[in-house]
């Protein structure tokens, strides 16, 4: 467990080291992958390529040290050119053979431990930092559709998700279409009163369309999506009424219907509140108690996806960066940090931000983020307006953009801490079963812009 804030620099020492690793063949894996990489920057600073860097047995790895030593005060860019990018390939596969990596899932533990022997065989110390948080699950939500001043029903049963933070309940009301998106001026156009309202998806925020749906009498809303697929929301607070989403072509359905006889549905909105864990895997040469930098990303997915693009390839963008500066003066000033809980709305970084203690955070240089960097051509960085200005430095293609995103770098810049953030956007497999594959090219692209950045805010160049 961490010590109180207040009480000692060292605060992450304090956590609980008795974790037990059950599933040997991951961690033999992690292991393996460590190897691999060590031997990869043996032999490339040895100029010997990769020939006779094959697989060995779990005994033969433990005679090899844990570091290999790079030459004094570098990063080894020199050497870059030399890599492959078979390296990320292999961590995401062995990411997405775990399945949905879920928070407080066995998947997702599996994940963090797999992570942690990776860490460990370059040499790093390793802790994994447990929080807890309450997550929303949605249990199976749907409307019925009815018509007439009976209530038959039409025989349309719609499935829906309920929004993260939705009263939970079952209400039988009339459906009335709200024109526009649910602005306080287009419930005038409208009487929603002890009323189903049906608003578009867009321009305000999911609280602000149900809030003036409920000051409008409102029993209930559901918010039609602008793009074909639906969406998972959070209202952000919780409310009084159920509060439902469907994907543009279930919302055309009903609107439909709403231009025949309709005169109204059943909205079910079935939720759970559970506890979830969650473990924050933390990577750091031995010793190191105040970074400059954070380097992280987040290796948990959303259910039902196996998270490739999001976020397997940015966890392989940073192990990737850690094996770079394994060893070397700059890996000092370095915490490498794999986030669980991101999909639940950033539960590992808000909870690593909480119980820092300010001073640990003061110290920091700058968090860089890696979120979605294995799909589509065009690297984006954005962040901190200080940092942003000098990565004009930096080789490498990339676009400036914000500091947006709702992704581990978020808590950071809260808490005043210089953000960078490194990501190729959405694609058309974002949260879905289809996020199977990325290009090994782009994050290791990814990665070689990152390192340049690292060398930039480490080489006491940059500015303060």
């Amino acid at each position: 467990m961490f010590l109180k804030r207040n009480e000692s620099k060292s605060w992450l020492f304090a956590l609980d080291r008795t974790e037990q690793q059950p599933r040997q063949s991951r961690l033999e894996r992690g292991r393996l992958l460590g190897y691999r990489l060590i031997c990869r920057s043996l032999l490339v600073s040895l100029g010997m390529g990769l020939v006779g860097c094959s697989q060995t047995s779990l005994t033969e790895m433990e005679t090899v040290p844990e570091t290999v030593p790079p030459e004094a005060g570098s990063a080894r860019t020199s050497d870059r050119t030399s890599e492959t990018p078979s390296d990320v390939q292999l961590i995401v596969d062995e990411l997405l053979a775990m399945g949905p990596r879920t928070a407080g899932s066995a998947a997702a533990e599996e994940a963090s431990q797999y992570l942690q022997s990776a860490y460990e065989q370059l040499g790093y110390e390793v802790r994994i930092e447990p929080f807890t948080y309450e997550k929303f699950l949605d249990k199976g939500s749907y409307l019925t559709v009815s018509e007439g001043a009976t209530g038959t029903a039409t025989g349309l049963r719609i499935e829906g998700h309920a929004l993260q933070d939705s009263a939970e309940g079952t209400v039988q009301a009339p459906l009335v279409g709200v024109p526009g998106v649910g602005q306080s001026a287009d419930f005038e156009a409208v009487d929603v009163t002890d009323a189903i309202a049906i608003v578009q998806r867009g321009e305000i925020t999911f609280l602000e369309k149900t809030q003036n749906a409920i000051s409008a009498g409102a029993v209930g809303v559901i918010i039609i999506n602008t793009e074909a697929d639906n969406f998972f929301g959070t209202l952000g607070e919780a409310v009084s009424i159920p509060v439902f989403s469907l994907s543009r072509e279930d919302g055309e359905a009903l609107n439909r219907e709403l231009q025949g006889d309709l005169s109204s549905g059943q909205l079910t909105v079935n939720v759970e509140r559970q506890s979830v864990t969650g473990r924050n895997v933390i990577a750091y040469q031995p010793g190191v108690t105040q970074p400059r930098l954070i380097v992280g990303g987040h290796y948990d997915s959303v259910a039902d996806s196996p998270g490739a693009n999001d976020n397997a390839s940015g966890t392989a963008a940073v192990l990737k960066l850690a094996q770079q500066l394994a060893g070397t003066p700059m890996g000092d000033d370095i915490w490498f940090i794999a986030f669980d809980g991101e999909e639940d709305g950033l539960h590992g970084s808000r909870d690593f931000v909480r119980e820092a203690p300010a001073d640990f955070l003061a110290g920091l240089d700058a968090m860089i983020n890696f979120d979605m960097v294995g799909v589509n051509d065009d690297l984006t960085i954005g962040g901190t307006d200080l940092l942003t200005d000098q990565l004009a430095e930096v080789p490498g293609q990339f676009d400036l953009g914000s500091a947006g995103g709702g992704s581990d770098h978020v808590p950071f810049a809260g808490a005043e801490v210089p953000v960078l953030f490194f990501t190729r956007g959405l694609d058309p497999n974002y949260h879905q079963p289809t996020d199977q594959t990325v290009s090994p090219t782009l994050i290791e692209d990814t990665v070689q812009t990152g390192l340049s950045v690292v060398e930039l805010l480490l080489s006491g160049e940059a500015s303060s």
